[in-house]
Order: C-alpha cells, then sequence, then structure tokens
C-alpha cells in the first residue's frame, strides 16, 4: 500500500484508500487456521464517525439526528455531524472519504438508486419518521369548515384526500387561488409561502390551508392547527395516508459498510418503511407518486386489538390470534396501506395489509402483485358485453 503514503492525505482517508484498492483487486485474507484481523475500516471508525445531513422542507434530518444523540440510545461512538447543500455533494464527501456516511431524506433518493450504485454506495440503514402527517391550519376542524368555505394545498394527494373528505369546499393549489383571484403570485419559498397564506387567512379571504408541521414550525406561526390521521379518532370521520417517504430518513455508506456501526444509527421500524415503500412506489414515475398515499409502521398486538374492537372489525381481529382463537404477543405487526384517490375525491383504489414482522417481506412482494392488479383492472375501460351496449368508462383515471 506504498502506493498510497501521500502526506497531504490525512491517515483516515489513506486508509480508505487501501481498503478500496483492496477490494476491488480481490485481495483476500489467507484461510488459515488464524482470526483474521478487525476491518481497518472499523479501525479508522472507532474515534468518531463523521455523519453529512440534508434537510429538506418537510424532513428535518438535523433534528431526527440530534434526537438519536440526546436520547439514552445514543450510539457508542462519536459522532460528528455536518450540514450539507444537497444530495450530488454528499456523494462527492462518501467518495472522497470527507464522510463515513449520509443521512438524506427518503424523497430525494427516489428515482437515484442507479446513481448510487454506480458510485459504489448503498443504503445501509433509516430512521423511523417521526412525524409524517400533515396540518390543516385553520380556525375550525375540516367537518366544521362553512359551506364554500376555500382551504390552500400545494400537495396534489392531499388536495385529493380533502375532497372526498369534505364536499361542498373549494380546495385550491394557491397558484390557482392567486391566478382567480387576481392577487400576486405565492411565493416559491416555502416559509415565505406558508406566512402569504396565513396571511390571507388572517384577513378572511380563505378559510384555511395545508402545511408540513417541520415548515409550520419553521415559520413560527402559532394559529389553531388540526392534524390530518390515518387512523380517526371516531368511526365515520375522514382518514389521511401520508405522502410517500414523508419525513422518512435513509442512511447511506460506501459499500461493505460495517453493520455493527450502521445499526447503531438506523432504526428497525425506519428499515421497514423504508423497504416496504422503496418496493411498492419505487418505480413510480413523479406524476404517479404524487397522487399516491402510503403508510407502513410497526403495530403492537395491543393497539391492533383495541382498534379492531373500536372498530368492530372481525378480520383485523382474527389478525392478531391463532387458530383456536388465543391472542398471540409475541411478536410485532406490520400495518401496510397505499391508496391512489380519483381527482374529485369520489372514488378510492386502497390496499390494507397486516402482516407478522417475520414474514412481512414476502408479505410486501405479494401486496406488489395485488396492487398493480388492482391499478390495472380499475383503470381500464369496461368491455362491451354486445356491439351495442353504451360505453362504460373506468372506474378511476389514471390521466387527472
Amino acid at each position: 500500500y506504498g502506493d498510497h503514503r501521500d502526506l497531504h492525505l490525512s491517515l483516515r482517508r489513506q486508509r480508505q484508500m487501501c481498503i478500496r484498492d483492496s477490494i476491488s483487486t480481490g485481495v483476500r485474507a489467507p484461510r488459515t487456521g488464524t482470526r483474521r484481523a478487525p476491518s481497518l475500516e472499523v479501525d479508522a471508525m472507532t474515534e468518531q464517525l463523521l455523519l453529512a445531513m440534508l434537510d429538506t422542507v418537510g424532513c428535518s434530518v438535523s433534528n431526527n439526528i440530534s434526537k438519536l444523540l440526546d436520547s439514552g440510545g445514543s450510539p457508542s461512538i462519536d459522532v460528528e455531524c455536518k450540514e450539507i447543500p444537497d444530495l450530488d455533494s454528499g456523494i462527492s464527501m462518501l467518495d472522497s472519504g470527507e464522510a463515513d456516511m449520509l443521512a438524506v431524506p427518503a424523497s430525494i433518493v427516489h428515482g437515484r438508486r442507479m446513481e448510487l450504485l454506480q458510485a459504489g454506495l448503498e443504503i445501509v440503514g433509516a430512521r423511523t419518521p417521526q412525524r409524517p402527517y400533515s396540518l390543516l391550519v385553520s380556525d375550525n376542524k375540516l367537518q366544521y369548515q362553512p359551506k364554500s368555505a376555500i382551504i390552500l394545498c400545494e400537495h396534489k394527494l392531499i388536495r385529493r384526500q380533502l375532497r372526498r373528505a369534505r364536499r361542498g369546499i373549494r380546495i385550491l393549489d394557491p397558484s390557482a387561488y392567486s391566478s382567480i383571484s387576481g392577487s400576486d403570485s405565492p411565493p416559491e419559498d416555502p416559509i415565505s409561502l406558508i406566512r402569504w397564506m396565513e396571511g390571507l387567512r388572517d384577513s378572511g379571504e380563505i378559510d384555511g390551508f395545508v402545511t408540513q408541521r417541520e415548515v409550520y414550525d419553521a415559520a413560527g406561526l402559532m394559529s389553531r392547527r388540526h392534524s390530518l390521521l390515518p387512523d380517526p379518532q371516531n368511526a365515520g370521520e375522514p382518514h389521511f395516508l401520508p405522502m410517500p417517504y414523508s419525513d422518512l430518513v435513509v442512511l447511506i455508506a460506501r459499500r461493505m459498510f460495517p453493520v455493527s456501526i450502521s445499526e447503531q444509527i438506523s432504526e428497525k421500524e425506519g428499515e421497514t418503511c423504508w423497504w416496504i415503500q422503496d418496493n411498492l412506489i419505487g418505480a413510480l414515475d413523479e406524476g404517479m407518486l404524487g397522487k399516491t398515499g402510503i403508510l407502513a409502521r410497526h403495530r403492537q398486538v395491543r393497539s391492533l386489538i383495541k382498534q379492531a374492537e373500536e372498530t368492530r372489525d372481525l378480520v383485523l381481529e382474527q389478525v392478531c390470534q391463532d387458530p383456536d382463537g388465543e391472542v398471540k404477543e409475541d411478536e410485532v405487526h406490520v400495518e401496510i396501506r397505499i391508496e391512489y384517490v380519483s381527482k374529485d375525491g369520489k372514488k378510492t383504489v386502497s390496499l390494507h395489509r397486516v402482516i407478522r414482522y417475520s414474514e412481512y417481506e414476502r408479505a410486501t412482494i405479494a401486496s406488489l402483485r395485488d396492487w398493480e392488479i388492482l391499478i390495472k383492472e380499475t383503470s381500464r375501460e369496461v368491455p362491451k358485453d354486445f356491439h351495442t351496449d353504451l360505453d362504460t368508462p373506468s372506474f378511476i383515471s389514471l390521466d387527472d
């Protein structure tokens, strides 16, 4: 390894270059009876882990990592955090050895997996979403909004969910509202946009608007707000599945990164959430992705039983029971929910699965096949039984 002994490079960088060359040239330790020495990369990280972080609108990676480091379950290794401006900068830092791990929102990784693989990088873990649900900022709950109320929302999926939940109100994009009302164009900056909408709400021009919790906190608003939750408190109330990859943080590192280190930063539920979403919606284009809601999370048996009793859901109750009717609490369950909502909110195609944690990977692949069949069958035109029959449109349109 003498070729890499360059004085302007740190010892840490020299070790990483040696490791990379040994892997690329196929050099392996001889098969003897002696125990192989620990990895040089593990030894280089024994003192400190350099973690690069990327914050985006609606997903504060730095807050997520800070809570980890301040908690009782903080990693045993020292972690030095550094914020970066974009994903490309993080990839360059990993390639040059300036960082050991990269923590970014999962949404910006969508469609760029091949780029990561070509750079010799892989996703080694994920953090559990902490606040994935949107907020309705208004004096009234959605059910008590006045007739013809105006609510602004920049996310296509949530606009459709709001139309499904409540008829008789106008759900508009901020740009569409400004063109209709003849007012100035809304700001592009998310913080300025939410303050602009708050000004319209204070003046009485609109009745409310929808935003992400991270943006709401960053804008410093104190207005009354209502969470749009997937599990309504009362039966019959509307539900709102989160947007894809909402508040989900993934961890990126070089190939063959030590598992003993990544598992100190990663979380099991986060890894489950990422694996399910990556397999179910990882191949969707941006247009379809923006109209799909998805939720993946761990559920304890007690909470499932309580929900089944409150909603009188016999199917959900049977999921937690063995053939003899006894409740088994020895294993965590995984809940998968995905839906596609029509533009007017009148039609919804959805899939809901609750499976044991040990079976979630197999069940996810099966759910993907079922979901593709559901979307295909509900979006195709209904064939005529006879040539004189009237044309029958598809149940739901994917082009709206």
